[in-house]
């Protein structure tokens, strides 16, 4: 499908009235991948309630609501919004209870929401809120490909995964709290003048998050989440005032708008390899002896991290299978191609993701074309059981790295 496609899609579906708009990658146990026949994608409570009201009943067991679902402007259907809610009610196995509201009435893997090959990729929702005079109904956009998702993030910013996160009300993400949110009093007055850059943020993120003895792979993620609560807060403090007042024209809505999407997606880009950098400090391996940072070789490649070092790449004597090169992509789907032309000499490459799980399908592809996914360990979960025995996680990696530098 062209991006034209997606592109009527989104003006025809731009903030009508009683519309409701929201985010999020697929994860692996959205789309079946993962085996867990969770029956379709799960959505944050709090904004089923508020577009379905008529959900929220907690005294039924696992209530629901059918309604109308377009999916890529193409599969039509009657969906069902359910609350799966039995963990309120005691009822079933106790292992099993949950609290949870989800969409279901899908299809099966003829949905795009269902297809395994869907993991991963950014999705859009678009809800019309149930009233009076007007049923919920939902549409929907599953991006096929990068040119897809790059079109969605330049309008909304970065969608990191595992967060759901509302549109045109930019300043709102729905995750699970870490504690790291900073009240009016609490964020340095320079801030307020002006915007931290990455480093700031990720260094106030460890000053916060004081785990140093805990392993690097709960390290990364709680530092990772707590820096994205320290710049939401930060963001929320800084622009809300000015949002909550009238615009008057699109113009001017734009020129707020469109700073806030662009710092977002500048800090994304920087984020996660900033910790890592960190982390790899922490764990005594010395930045140009034991690593090289962003280094350039061959000529015009730029690999993220390379080990030893970038000295040792260059030279031909140095045994090229003691050479590691990693690659930082929070998601996987349709970008672990760019890597492959990164550090010809390297041979597997290495990918570090925050992906919540690809399909067999999708790990094949990369596997065959010698790439390996490193996985924080909390995250193993989230990828199909025959992929776990693959999945390499940050501690594994950082000792592999140890073992070729003997």
């Amino acid at each position: 499908m062209s991006l034209w496609a997606l592109e009527e899609w989104w003006d025809e579906h731009d903030q009508p009235p009683n519309v409701q708009w929201g985010l999020k990658c697929l994860s692996a146990n959205d789309t079946q991948a993962t085996g867990s026949h969770q029956a379709g994608p799960l959505i944050p409570k709090e904004i089923l309630f508020q577009v379905v009201p008529s959900l929220n009943r907690p005294e039924e067991l696992n209530p629901d609501v059918r309604f109308e679902l377009i999916v890529n402007d193409s599969d039509a259907r009657i969906a069902r919004a359910v609350w799966y809610n039995n963990k309120l009610h005691n009822a079933g196995d106790t292992k099993k209870r949950r609290n949870e509201t989800r969409i279901t009435r899908l299809g099966g893997r003829a949905s795009a929401l269902l297809d395994p090959e869907s993991t991963g990729a950014l999705t859009v929702f678009v809800f019309w809120r149930e009233m009076e005079n007007q049923p919920f109904k939902c549409h929907i956009w599953v991006s096929q490909n990068e040119v897809e998702q790059d079109f969605i993030e330049d309008r909304t910013g970065p969608v990191p995964p595992g967060h759901w996160v509302t549109y045109p009300d930019l300043l709102t993400a729905s995750r699970s709290k870490s504690g790291c949110s900073l009240s009016l009093d609490e964020i340095p007055a320079e801030w307020m003048r002006a915007f931290p850059n990455s480093q700031e943020l990720v260094q106030k993120a460890i000053e916060m998050r004081q785990i140093g003895s805990a392993d690097v792979d709960h390290r990364l993620l709680a530092r990772r989440d707590c820096e994205s609560e320290i710049f939401r807060s930060l963001e929320n403090a800084v622009y809300m005032p000015r949002i909550q007042q009238p615009f008057e024209s699109v113009d001017e809505f734009d020129a707020i708008a469109r700073p806030i999407i662009q710092r977002r997606r500048s800090r994304d880009a920087r984020s996660l390899k900033l910790h890592l950098r960190k982390i790899f400090l922490e764990e005594n391996l010395r930045e140009g002896k034991d690593f090289s940072w962003k280094p350039t070789v061959d000529s015009d490649s730029h690999p993220d991290f390379l080990f030893p070092n970038a000295i040792a790449y260059e030279n031909s004597n140095f045994p090229s299978k003691r050479l590691r090169m990693l690659a930082v992509k929070a998601s996987v789907r349709e970008r672990w191609r760019q890597v492959l032309k990164e550090a010809t000499r390297v041979k597997p490459k290495h990918i570090l993701t925050l992906q919540e799980g690809v399909s067999v399908e999708q790990f094949d592809a990369m596997w065959s074309e010698g790439i390996r996914l490193v996985v924080p360990k909390g995250l193993h979960s989230h990828y199909p059981r025959a992929l776990h025995p693959h999945l390499q996680t940050l501690e594994s990696f950082i000792a592999e790295v140890r073992e070729q530098a003997r």
